[in-house]
This record gives C-alpha cells, structure tokens and sequence, in this order.
C-alpha cells in the first residue's frame, strides 16, 4: 500500500487480514508522520520538539478517553481503542524520533541498540498485540527482526543520514576499524571502509536470521508477509554486501528483479514453516 514514502518493505500488504488493515496503516502513519516532524522541512530544534511534544500530548488524550479529530490521530485512536493496544509503545516512537532531533552520534552498540528498541522495536509489539500474538518468545523474536531492520537501514542510509548531520555508526566500531567521519565525508570506501560495513552487515544478518521464528508461529497471512520482511531486510544485506560496502556511490534499494527474489524466498519458506508448526 502506497503512503507517500519509499519503503524497503510493505505495509498493511493484501496478506494483512481485512479486518486488521486499517489498523495496521493507522499505526505505520503515526509513526511516519511522527518520524517526519524530526527529519523532513526546515523547521529549527526547537520547533521539531514542540511538535512532538504535541503529538505526545494528543497520545495523553486519547489515554483520557478524547479522541483528537485531525490525522493521524483519529484513526490511531479507533486502532487503540478497538484492539486494546498498548499507548506507552507510541510513547516510546516519540521519544526516540525526540532524540534524534538532538542526539547525532553513538558512543557504542549498545547505545545504538537502546534506540532501537523505541524506534522500531514499538511498531513490531504494536503489530503482535494486534494479532494477539504478543507472547514474551514473539516479542523477543519481533525485535530482533525490527532492530535488524532499522540497522539495514542505518547502512543503506550512510550518506544520506550524513547530510543531515548524523552517524548512525558506533563511534566504537569507527576507532576499531581505524575509520574516521572524515571519510564520510569524502565518501571514501576504502579497504577500512569495506571492512567496517562488512563487520555490520554481518551482525544485522545474525539478528534477522535470530527472529525468523516468529514466521513460523504467526497465522499463514502474517507469517508469510514477515518472511518476506525478513527475506527484504537480507536482501538489503546483500545489496550492501555486493557493492563492497561503497553505499556512497549508490544508495542500496531494492528494485523490481529484488521484489521478486524476496518474493520467491518467503514462498519457499512456506514449507519450513509448516514442518515447524507441526
């Protein structure tokens, strides 16, 4: 489903149950809008943090019990009331596109991993209660799928992210690998360069391979369309992998003859998903 954004993988597909559909596109558009108010325009820090700061006080409402009437709101609010899901996840969206205003680089992994977990890991928990699915071994699998996801997108997104001022790479992992953000900023992917991508591509793989267990205990409509979100998220991967990490001279993005090798592994991991089920 089309929302105005390029995706790496897809929203509320046809392989989402009908009567979950709407729910699931209210969620992916008040994380979107939120997420732009931190990255898109020109507005100053100042007025990016007002703005979600407004966004979280039209959350508190709607714990009141009001629903606010303008998007995406509305819809959100009918998502949360109808399915019981949990508001204190749209509060954690909030405070990471929050920090993102203000914080531009990572000391270490498990700081990187600490924003994850409010960036991306609320929308997979949101999806699981909306399933009814959100048992402590799901939740633990849909995190590593999501916090895989968000760090395929970190490298992917490089060059981009520099542009506007941020290093999603662990300073840490810099000093290790002997790289400097000056070579960032000269796009310069060099055999340090490769190396360093190489390294973080390998342990975004691991994590994603680490969830794919959740596939296999959802209904067959979720499970094959997180297969295929497992299956994007690699194939991404593969794309870093196959440019020698040089993410400055192309953005890696998956195009149509990528869409249908995506489509062609989650299918064939249909039948593993069987045997594990039974």
């Amino acid at each position: 489903m089309p929302l105005g954004h390029y995706e790496n993988f897809p929203v509320a597909s046809a392989l989402v149950p009908a009567h979950l559909r709407s729910a699931v596109v209210a969620i992916y558009r008040f994380a979107r809008a939120a997420d732009d108010l931190a990255d898109e325009g020109e507005a100053s820090t100042a007025e990016r943090l007002a703005a979600l700061a407004s966004f979280s006080e039209k959350l508190h409402q709607i714990e009141a019990g009001r629903t606010p009437a303008e998007a995406p709101f509305l819809a959100l609010a009918g998502a949360i009331r109808e399915h019981a899901l949990p508001v204190h996840l749209f509060h954690e969206l909030l405070s990471a596109f929050a920090q993102d205003v203000t914080v531009k680089r990572y000391a270490s992994f498990a700081d990187l991993l600490d924003y994850c977990r409010r960036s991306a890991n609320p929308v997979g928990r949101s999806l699981l209660a909306l399933y009814r699915a959100d048992s402590p071994a799901n939740l633990e699998s849909s995190d590593a799928i999501c916090t895989g996801l968000q760090l395929a997108n970190f490298w992917q997104d490089v060059a981009v992210d520099w542009q506007k001022g941020r290093v999603y790479l662990p300073q840490e992992d810099l000093v290790r690998f002997g790289v400097t953000e000056a070579q960032i900023e000269e796009a310069l992917a060099d055999e340090r360069w490769r190396q360093l991508l190489k390294f973080e591509v390998s342990r975004t793989r691991a994590m994603l391979e680490s969830g794919r267990p959740l596939s296999r205990a959802l209904p067959w409509r979720q499970g094959l369309e997180l297969s295929a979100v497992i299956a994007g998220g690699l194939r991404i991967c593969e794309r870093i992998d196959a440019v020698g990490g040089d993410v400055f001279a192309a953005r890696p993005m998956l195009a149509t003859w990528d869409w249908l090798i995506i489509s062609s592994r989650a299918i064939m991991d249909w039948p593993r998903r069987r045997v594990a089920a039974q």
